[in-house]
């Protein structure tokens, strides 16, 4: 007997495949602004599946979110709010309601 997966599974099966190891925080998010899936990064950070992403942290935080510009235009969009880190929204082929959203820290340059 074969376990068929069904297609949200396959979904978060490929975004762990993409973003487990990313040395950020990574979600994949749904245009209801709720978490999907998230990397090990997020989840410390309480960015954990079922909550809504705008409810983590201070709102401060989710000012100039650009989730639903991305979902409308299907074009990846990026800013860097505070010096030390760079966010990201990311549109999926094919799945127009859902979108990954990362915030990548900017490590400190090395001097050579």
């Amino acid at each position: 007997m074969s376990e068929e997966i069904n297609e949200n599974d396959k979904i978060i099966l490929a975004f762990h495949l993409m973003w487990d190891s990313f040395p950020g925080s990574a979600r994949l998010i749904n245009s209801r602004h709720i978490i999907i899936a998230s990397n090990k990064t997020a989840e410390e950070n309480g960015f954990t599946e079922g909550v809504i992403c705008a409810r983590v942290g201070s709102p401060e935080l989710h000012k100039g979110c650009m989730a639903n510009h991305t979902l409308k235009t299907r074009t990846a969009q990026t800013d860097r709010k505070l010096d030390d880190r760079i966010r990201g929204w990311l549109p999926l082929e094919g799945y127009d309601d859902l979108f990954v959203h990362f915030t990548l820290p900017i490590p400190k340059k090395i001097n050579e």
